[in-house]
């Protein structure tokens, strides 16, 4: 990363700033501003659902009913686990058909757009500097989509849809509006509005608290990984401080393998409470 328009290498806060600046269709002018869009989250996150999906394609295609290969093997773990979670969880036979395959998709989906947090924190931003600018395109890229709140929350809206799609499927328009109304406190006229309220609030706090949990958890451990790059590159400018080039070998090593369990960590919470969620839908009160 060079610093736009000055000759000297950019400081501890300029690297982190600019690093954590998303490649925009336009300048952001308010907290919440859906006219502009992530670019580069949206890239990677489609681009790693196609190879998630192809994965599991290429999986179904080549599975055999003799011994299966290594590759054959982990997916049917993985089927097998996604699965025996669902049954647990959702106990409607004709609804496992969609939400098992989603909860799986999920998984994987998740796991893949985690797992980019695992690449050298400036190998694609360099690429990107060589050839982002030729292309009339600002200097910055950002590579782990669930570090974006954009997408976390999408992910998270997506759910919200899906178990207000099972309410309706599986209790009726009209039970589940009485449910809206009637539940938690009781089938009472003057209980209505604070049912109500109760159910509307239910529906922000665990779409938002969904999404949010992704979101911090990737956030702070792309951040971290940032850390641990300028310690090397603190080493590289000065050439002294053998411990800084210790720290940075370590430290990168040891948060590494430990973000491994993070990132395989949370895609797994993250169908886990989308199976939750669903379940719940099926549930009348």
């Amino acid at each position: 990363m060079a610093a736009e328009g000055t000759a000297h290498a950019p400081t501890a806060g300029e690297y982190i700033v600019h690093h954590l600046q998303h490649l925009q269709t336009g300048k952001q002018s308010a907290v919440v501003d859906f006219s502009v869009i992530n670019l580069d989250s949206v890239f990677f996150s489609v681009t790693l659902g196609v190879l998630g999906c192809w994965l599991l394609w290429l999986a179904a295609r080549k599975a055999t009913s003799g011994v299966p290969g290594r590759f054959q093997a982990a997916v049917e773990v993985l089927v097998e686990m996604v699965d025996s979670q669902a049954k647990g969880i959702v106990h409607n036979a004709t609804s496992r058909k969609l939400v098992a395959p989603l909860a799986l998709t999920v998984f994987v989906w998740i796991f893949l757009m985690n797992a980019m947090d695992l690449l050298p924190v400036d190998l694609i931003p360099s690429i990107w500097h060589a050839v982002g600018p030729a292309l009339g395109m600002k200097d910055y890229m950002r590579v782990v989509p669930t570090a974006d709140l954009s997408i976390t929350m999408g992910l998270s809206l997506g759910v919200l849809i899906t178990c207000l799609v099972y309410n309706v499927k599986i209790k009726g328009a009209g039970g589940w509006i009485h449910e809206l109304f009637a539940a938690p406190f009781g089938d009472k006229w003057f209980l209505y509005p604070i049912n109500f309220l109760m159910q509307i609030i239910e529906f922000v706090a665990k779409t938002v608290s969904h999404g949010m949990r992704l979101f911090g958890n990737m956030y702070a451990g792309e951040l971290i990984f940032m850390l641990i790059a300028l310690m090397g590159g603190a080493f590289a400018l000065s050439g002294t401080g053998i411990a800084l080039f210790l720290g940075h070998i370590i430290a990168g090593s040891v948060w590494a393998i430990f973000h491994i369990l993070i990132i395989t960590l949370q895609a797994f919470v993250f169908m886990m409470l989308t199976l939750v969620y669903v379940g719940q839908a099926h549930d009348a009160h």
